[in-house]
């Protein structure tokens, strides 16, 4: 009998990568390539759907060919995409209308502001569980109405179609199917978290016609075939990044918990099938859906800067030639030497939500080095998660007592034993590290039978590695405040556009 596998496409911020897993969930072949980012303005953050399309269509066939197989022996392909990137495409070319506008993008800042106020507001964000913010989908397609002469009319007219990146390759991959699932939808402001159905009063608040909207599926089940990239292939499942990690790392029971490190970082708690909404400036959303069942939800804590800061100590400052220098720079000195960066470039997400903040570096002194500075960008990722940690212990009403990492800073252990310090819990890394790839394999794999139950993707997870808190209690408590000092200087910077 030929043996089969489970193919995963990992559209992310940055790169998209085709991860081939077999029934262990054990990686068996890579295909990556990075996407420009464009920075037509400050605060504006942009990607080329095309662009990544044709990634895909490339790095499908590569996977599969540096794999020894052929597409007749996948069972499924399973999507992961970054989140809130909000595209716009002629229904009858198939080309897209302009960039992409970028989940960290905050050009929509004003418009948000206005939107405050508006008869209204506050039952869409009942609705959809969500803070009006510069984060979300929504926003943005008022944005392009308004700035786009002409746009409107013919979204109304059903000629232009909207979606987040898994809705924009499902209907390259299948030649035209117009669908999303409830995790990529609870991200718009569009979605009633309860129906899972687009809200008529969500999409008259933001004037945006339902003519363009994809039909809402759930995350696992078989959306359709390809007849690109993997000619025949079922799709079995869609889940945003963030879901598709909880999903890999087996986080399937109400309380267990996991946090993401890569361009940004997300720590999600599952809640089960309640909604639980937060007072403490974290995100309901929907976990995942298996189709048939009831949705999961989750909370979640959304980091906008962590990765990418170090992407910025490289590329921009020029302090060090790849990301892992960073840890070795930060290694040569003891401690921050009284330095701390904190990254609102593109304003603060949870647990504040400011999106007028911007970033800041406090302490300076001629004392302070380059490793100083690379310790503080290390650090920024920690207390950040420290702050995020801290708001869901309070909505859950549980204090975290393990946090489940993935993503690539994972392997800066420097960075991994001061997570743990200033959370005062251990930090757990699984064999595989691949998570967010691994959920969308998983996913895909349980929609077509691949693995038969959720019980069965639980016995393929162990753990790889773990640190243990070891900071002195009043050397965190000093630090903390510290932190808390600099976040306050980020407020009030950036004047509304």
């Amino acid at each position: 009998m030929t043996e089969s596998y489970v193919v995963a496409i990992d559209q992310g911020t940055t790169s998209t990568r085709c991860i081939v897993f077999d029934r262990r969930g054990q990686l068996v072949s890579l295909a990556q390539q990075e996407h420009k980012q464009h920075y037509p303005k400050p605060g504006w953050v942009e990607h080329d759907a095309a662009e990544i399309w044709r990634n895909v269509e490339r790095l499908g066939p590569e996977a599969l060919k540096r794999a020894g197989i052929d597409a007749a022996q996948v069972a499924a392909v399973g999507i992961a995409n970054q989140r809130e990137t909000t595209v716009l495409w002629d229904r009858a070319t198939g080309h897209p209308i302009g960039h992409a506008i970028v989940w960290q993008d905050i050009r929509t800042d004003g418009l948000v502001n206005r939107l405050m106020d508006a008869p209204g507001a506050d039952e869409v964000q009942h609705r959809s569980a969500l803070p009006l913010a510069t984060y979300f989908s929504g926003p943005r397609v008022s944005w392009m109405f308004d700035h786009t002469p002409g746009l409107r009319e013919r979204a109304e007219r059903g000629e232009v179609l909207f979606g987040t990146m898994e809705t924009w390759l499902i209907w390259n991959l299948t030649g035209g199917l117009h669908v999303t699932d409830v995790t990529n939808a609870s991200r718009t402001m569009l979605l009633d978290v309860h129906t899972l159905d687009w809200s008529d009063d969500a999409l008259k608040f933001f004037g945006i016609p339902r003519a363009m909207l994809p039909e809402v599926r759930p995350s696992i089940g078989v959306f359709g075939s390809a007849v690109s990239a993997f000619p025949g292939v079922r799709i079995g499942a869609a889940l945003g990044d963030q879901q598709a990690a909880l999903f890999g790392q087996t986080c399937f029971t109400p309380g267990e918990a996991k946090c993401t490190y890569g361009t940004g970082s997300f720590l999600l708690l599952n809640t089960g099938s309640e909604l639980v909404r937060s007072t403490h400036g974290l995100l309901s959303t929907v976990a995942y859906q298996i189709a048939g069942e009831p949705a999961a939800y989750a909370l979640e804590g959304s980091i906008a800067i962590t990765g990418s800061l170090v992407q910025w100590f490289r590329d921009q400052l020029e302090l060090i030639a790849s990301a892992p220098e960073i840890e070795t720079l930060a290694r040569s000195v003891a401690d921050n030497g009284g330095c701390y960066i904190v990254p609102a470039f593109s304003g603060l997400y949870a647990p504040y939500w400011r999106s007028e903040a911007r970033g800041v570096i406090v302490g300076l002194t001629s004392y302070v080095t380059k490793g100083h500075l690379a310790r503080a960008v290390l650090e920024a990722t920690g207390w950040q998660t420290r702050e995020v940690v801290d708001a869901m212990n309070a909505d859950s009403g549980l204090d975290l007592t393990t946090l489940k990492v993935d993503g690539g800073m994972t392997a800066d252990n420097l960075l991994m034993q001061f997570i743990a310090d200033v959370l005062d819990v251990p930090v757990v890394r699984p064999l595989a590290s691949e998570t967010v790839s691994l959920g969308a394999a998983y996913a895909a794999g349980l929609a077509v039978g691949y693995w038969p139950d959720l019980e069965g993707l639980r016995q393929n997870w162990h753990r790889a590695a773990q640190w243990l808190p070891k900071m002195d209690p009043v050397i965190r408590s000093r630090e903390h405040g510290n932190w808390q000092r600099a976040v306050r200087r980020t407020f009030d910077w950036a004047e509304p556009q």
